[in-house]
């Protein structure tokens, strides 16, 4: 029986590629999360940081082990069922920020939602309206990102993680792009939406801002956990 606090459980994840010689990116990754809490993933480079955010968000699928997200073992779903539980639950924040050049802040918002927006039940374009309402950038709808900096590009990606009102957010480095004060900016909004709002937030950063105000900081080394914090 799952335990209903945690959001996210993973059990023995693996993850291995091959690449002239075998790389084992998960080794034997083994991670609770409970419903609410803000935890920062660290470690150096190549100790598969992102490789864990992409396996829980369903970007990838593990070599072995399991994964269990919101309840649902999601190692059982497949194609359409698979990416209509990615959209239902979970938010995805990047360092580049990923925004469509030629769309604008409430376009990029909305993108992801946009194909089912007969079927939602809220209004997409009313919902988008106010996510950018709360991020300061009432004033900048129209705006395509070029038009943007990279903080207020920053949180037009915030909000559009948010659109689909996500229980889980996983971001990597969400602050890697940003100068000083902008990224201060964007440590202060996640804890806001983590302190407000309940949203589980696992975000993997090298910035101790992120990893000070986090409930929990876990550290990876060479795909294997080597500690879980608390």
């Amino acid at each position: 029986m799952e335990d209903d606090r945690l959001i996210v459980h993973t059990e023995a994840l693996t993850k291995t590629y091959v690449d002239g010689s075998l790389i084992r990116a998960l080794d034997g990754v083994s991670l609770g999360i409970e419903r609410g809490e803000f935890i920062a993933v660290q470690g150096p480079s190549g100790s598969g940081k992102s490789t864990l955010l992409n396996v829980i968000g369903t970007l990838d699928r593990p070599t072995s082990g399991r994964v269990v997200v919101d309840g649902t073992d999601v190692g059982t779903l497949k194609g359409d069922a698979l990416a209509d539980f990615r959209r239902a639950r979970i938010g995805f924040i990047f360092q580049l920020f990923n925004l469509v050049p030629t769309l604008t802040a409430l376009e990029n918002v909305i993108l992801p939602l946009l194909p089912y927006r007969r079927g939602l039940p809220f209004d997409l374009m009313k919902r988008g309206r106010e996510l950018l309402a709360s991020m300061s950038l009432g004033a900048r709808l129209h705006h395509l990102p070029g038009q943007l900096s990279g903080g207020e590009q920053q949180r037009v990606a915030i909000s559009r993680a948010l659109i689909n009102y996500p229980r889980l957010i996983l971001a990597d480095e969400p602050t890697g792009n940003l100068d000083t004060t902008s990224g201060e900016e964007v440590v202060e909004l996640l804890r806001q939406l983590n302190n407000e709002q309940g949203i589980t937030l696992v975000v993997v950063t090298h910035d101790a801002a992120i990893a000070s105000r986090a409930d929990r900081v876990v550290h990876l080394r060479d795909g294997k956990l080597v500690d879980q914090g608390g």
